[in-house]
Order: C-alpha cells, then structure tokens, then sequence
C-alpha cells in the first residue's frame, strides 16, 4: 500500500498545497472586475481569493478556505459570486437570445444558418417572416444573407431552432456586421446598457448587439467607420481598466466631435 503525502513549499510569496496555487503575501486576494476594475488572469490552480461570505460559480471551485480557478479566464465577482469567464468562449445557444446569424446553405424547405457557435442554427421556412412555398427558400434569403433572429429552442441534442416570427426580426438587408468576445458583450453594453446608447448617440448609427457576440450597425459612412474602431476597441481593451479612458478618448475624435 502506498501513501500520499502532502508537501508544501513556498516559493517567492506563493505558497503550493497538493498542487493547487494560492495567494500569500503580496499577491491581490480578490479581483472585483466592476466599476471599471480590470478584469484579473488566473489559470487553473491559482487562488482567487478568500471564500468566506462568497458564492463559487462556473470555472471555480471552493478548496478549504479559498476559492480556486479550475480554467485560464478572467475573474468575475457579481454579487457576491464569484466565477472565471474564459478567454475565449464559444456562443452557447440559448431559448429566446436574439442573435445575428448568417446564411450559411439552402435547403427546399429551411436555412441552416452560421450563429457563430459550435452548431449551426435552423430556420425552417413555417418560421420566417414571409409565405415561402416548398422548393422557394432560394427565392427569399441565400448563401451570406444576413439576419436579426431569436433562437426558438435548443434541444439535449443540440439541435439549434430559430425563429424570424417576432417584432423587428428581419432580414439586414444594408449596415455592417462585426464581431466581439462573447466575454466582453457585458462590457459593450454597459450596465442598464449605458454604453451602447453612448456609442449610438455619438456615432448616430443603429447599433443591434446578439448574444451571439455578432454585432450589427447601420449609418453613415464616417460614424461607422467610427462604430468600428470603438468595436475594436471593446474587442482589445473590453478587460482593462483603461477601456472608459480610451472610449473617451475615441469619442473626442469622433465624426459630430470633429465637425463641431
């Protein structure tokens, strides 16, 4: 019979138990990631921070007294939860998101649509906007198309169902489509969406964020040429707690800014 010992070492202020990671002296306990903190990096192992008086959520776990990253992600603290959203994370449909999705092949009697996730989405023609008849689907939308959907109903087999029957679902027909980390949608939006409004109110263009992290936005040539640097912006700096620094001063050179 063997035994497993426990050995501990510590190492320039970090301390290793049992091959997990966690925080001595000198090293930030918590990162909040509100009000503009910049989001914190932790990998599998490492110690976030005490777990007294706090909730675990997905990508964490409590050992002891402290909670524990079980993924590489940045930490997020939301009323009293704390959890690690991944760096990069896959769109996971869901029953009602409204996303931008994009034709991606034509049957006779459906679309299978790109919604930037691991499965393709569903749009049979009973749920499109327009009386299609059998063989027709060709004739209303083709390959690259783009679309304003709401997802219908995700099955266990992950059989993605969508859904153009509702208010302002439609096809996009002009505008632009960009992409942003399903990570940093909550950082575009603002809280109570106060973000998102201040981007349409400066570049004066219709903006339309999917869960999907698919991004649309119509207007003038100059504000969404502008809408673009600040999507790139979001896509580059979502994390930091330099990004409202920078956004303003993006929005001091933006086109209304500029002819003032």
């Amino acid at each position: 019979m063997t035994s497993i010992q426990c050995i501990s070492l510590e190492v320039q202020g970090v301390g290793f138990i049992m091959g997990w990671r966690f925080a001595t002296n000198g090293e930030k306990e918590m990162s909040n990631g509100q009000n503009g903190a910049e989001l914190r990096l932790v990998t599998p192992g490492m110690a976030i921070g005490p777990s007294a008086g706090m909730r675990v959520g997905s990508g964490a776990l409590a050992q002891e007294d402290t909670i524990i990253a079980t993924r590489l992600g940045w930490v997020k603290q939301l009323n009293n939860t704390v959890s690690v959203d991944p760096i990069n994370s896959a769109y996971m449909p869901r029953s009602g998101d409204l996303i931008v999705a994009t034709v991606a092949e034509v049957r006779n009697n459906l679309w299978f649509m790109n919604v930037n996730g691991p499965f393709q989405g569903l749009l049979p023609m009973s749920l499109a906007p327009w009386k299609v008849e059998f063989g027709a689907a060709r004739q209303h939308m083709g390959i690259g198309d783009v679309v304003l959907a709401r997802v219908q109903e995700v099955d266990e087999c992950h059989n993605v169902v969508l859904t153009m029957k509702g208010v302002g679902l439609r096809r996009l027909n002009q505008g632009s489509v960009h992409s942003v980390p399903i990570t940093n949608i909550d950082r575009l939006r603002g809280e109570g969406n106060a973000t998102i409004q201040r981007l349409r109110e400066v570049c004066d263009c219709r903006i339309i964020v999917g869960e999907n992290g698919r991004v649309w936005v119509d207007g003038d040539a100059e504000g969404m040429a502008w809408a673009r640097k600040a999507l790139d912006l979001v896509q580059t700096s979502g994390h930091k707690n330099t990004f409202e620094a920078e956004l303003s001063a993006l929005e001091n050179n933006a086109p209304k800014n500029g002819d003032a």
